[in-house]
């Protein structure tokens, strides 16, 4: 969405299931998340002082979830960049298409858990940021 902005994004706070062997957190498809999933993929190894990300998406909806460790991930949507620490895999951020997004500082062990709402389509990507602005200001 053109329109969008970094305050339609959102920290989730997912199902939490405490057992004595163990807690579970759930998610649903258009119940917990807003969306439909269609693809996941998670990201582990990052090296100290890699970034991820640091493109947008013109269609895609995303749910990040630090399911070990933590790392940050800054939206910005053409003129708003907000900066959420993930560290709890019971939470998850909630970001709509339309928004750059770079993840940094990943501890070491950290894994990031992505449910999104497309499958991979390399045309729903922008990957240059001043192709991103001039998407946005469209």
């Amino acid at each position: 969405m053109r329109d969008s902005c970094v305050y339609d994004c959102t920290m989730i706070e997912l199902d939490k299931h405490h057992h004595e062997k163990g807690n579970i957190s759930v998610v649903e498809n258009d119940r917990t998340i807003p969306f439909e999933v269609k693809r996941i993929y998670y990201l582990y190894d990052v090296p100290g002082g890699e970034s991820r990300g640091g493109h947008a998406h013109k269609e895609l909806s995303q749910l990040i979830v630090a399911v070990s460790g933590s790392f940050t991930v800054t939206l910005d949507d053409g003129k708003v960049k907000r900066t959420f620490l993930l560290n709890r895999p019971y939470q998850g951020l909630y970001v709509v298409s339309g928004i750059w997004r770079t993840l940094d500082d990943f501890s070491s062990g950290a894994v990031c858990l992505v449910l999104a709402s497309h499958i991979y389509d390399v045309n729903d990507y922008i990957r240059v940021y001043d192709n991103f602005l001039n998407y946005k200001h469209k």
